[in-house]
């Protein structure tokens, strides 16, 4: 409606609803405390408050858009406001003093200041499964905890109830990775101005003993044929399985393979070349690929080769599979608590050191860091030799399967005699 149709004050719902806009700004009085109506116009509504400075010079305050703000509240917002000038306060600079309140508040959340750490690691060129677990335990443990508190305010108690709670679920190992992010994020903090103090510098001192190592579980040599057997007949989704059996062929941590690349393979050569950045020794690592894995991986590519992942998730948040998938396809033939992704690498160590291939090309094709001296200058690759290990795994497994082992078992002289080479 036209503003010349309006007939009584205050102005009605119907009447703010349905005002038309004009070629220029307009203001309509409400009809009590000096409350207005603004129509723009490209027909956004608001409300404002006219109202008399210290100076006596007449000033306007901004109470909200409509109908987000509607008149109930724009009434209350401008009782307010008056109560403030009665006091000889302008509402305006306080309400600009408490946005810069508020503003200073959120900037030492200890959520703002672990954000920023995160951010920061992102760009530092870590790998996309340590990020991963850095989000996923900022978002599940530490958070959830702290991140509602001023950096600032945190305590010792606080960080030490947070490490309490983790390990009381029996998670030690992800205790003592949140324990060193929280140092890091406070150390941040500190050095940008935040805080004095790091309260989880101290958190070792009190953290629970945690158990003995275990092994990943894992299927030693008589348990693979019954596996194999299962998984040939897996009805898993295409892009799981070739995952899983991609994690058995190569030995590769599932990290690595659920993040691989279809620009870091050449199927032509049989080759994956997974970059320094992925890697935790920091440098180009080639994975020599199985017959018979290429074969599979050219089905995949007819599902995923358009895209950039092998292994796609759903939507932008999971950009490649959980790292439950693995696991769950081994799960779904029968294999639940008997072998995880991680588990094949125990597998296949097994198996390749009691078929005395070399421990040298074992732990190059684990991409093992060598400790010490060896490992700075210790960087050959042993391409050749764990190309001709890795097809000899892949045909030996299958061999498993089919119980066919003998003749694969008759080439351990000319093996012995390609390792000494």
């Amino acid at each position: 409606m036209k503003r010349t149709d309006i007939k009584r004050r205050p102005l009605a719902d119907t009447v703010l609803s349905s005002l038309d806009p004009e070629a220029k700004e307009y203001r309509e009085n409400y009809g009590t405390d000096r409350l207005y109506f603004v129509v723009s116009p490209n027909g956004r509504k608001r409300w404002e408050l006219r109202f008399k400075k210290q100076t006596g010079a007449w000033s306007w305050m901004g109470l909200g858009g409509y109908p987000e703000v509607s008149a109930k509240r724009a009434r209350e917002k401008a009782r307010d406001a008056i109560d403030l000038i009665d006091q000889g306060i302008d509402p305006v600079g306080q309400k600009a003093t408490a946005a810069a309140a508020e503003a200073k508040a959120k900037q030492n959340l200890f959520r703002t200041a672990a954000e920023t750490w995160y951010e920061q690691k992102t760009r530092e060129g870590l790998s996309a499964s340590t990020l991963e677990k850095m989000r996923t335990y900022l978002d599940k443990d530490i958070l959830p905890a702290l991140g509602h508190l001023q950096v600032d305010e945190v305590t010792r108690k606080d960080c030490a109830r947070l490490q309490a709670g983790i390990e009381a679920r029996d998670a030690h190992n992800v205790a003592k990775k949140v324990r060193g992010w929280l140092q890091r994020i406070f150390s941040h903090a500190i050095a940008r101005g935040l805080c004095e103090n790091n309260p989880a510098s101290e958190l070792l001192v009190i953290a629970a003993p945690a158990p003995e190592t275990q092994q990943y579980p894992h299927l030693l040599e008589h348990e693979l044929p019954d596996f194999l057997h299962a998984m040939r007949g897996s009805r898993s989704r295409t892009i799981a399985l070739t995952a899983a059996w991609m994690a058995i062929r190569t030995a590769s941590r599932p990290g690595m393979v659920r993040y691989a690349e279809w620009t870091e393979l050449d199927l032509a050569k049989a080759e994956w070349t997974v970059p320094a950045a992925k890697m935790k020794m920091r440098r180009d690592f080639v994975v020599p690929l199985s017959t018979q894995l290429v074969a599979q991986l050219q089905e995949l590519q007819r599902f995923t080769g358009d895209g950039r992942y092998l292994f796609p998730g759903v939507g932008p948040k999971t950009p490649v599979i959980s790292e439950n998938t693995i696991g769950n396809v081994f799960a779904l033939v029968g294999y639940k608590g008997r072998l995880v992704g991680h588990g094949t690498r125990h597998t296949a160590s097994t198996l390749l050191r009691e078929h005395e291939w070399h421990k040298d090309f074992v732990e190059v094709q684990l991409a093992h860091k060598e400790e010490g001296v060896s490992g700075v200058y210790n960087k050959a690759q042993y391409l050749r030799q764990r190309r001709e290990m890795m097809q000899w795994y892949s045909d030996y497994l299958d061999s498993l399967a089919e119980g066919t082992t003998t003749e694969l078992r008759e080439d351990f002289a000319r093996r012995v005699s390609l390792q000494r080479a």
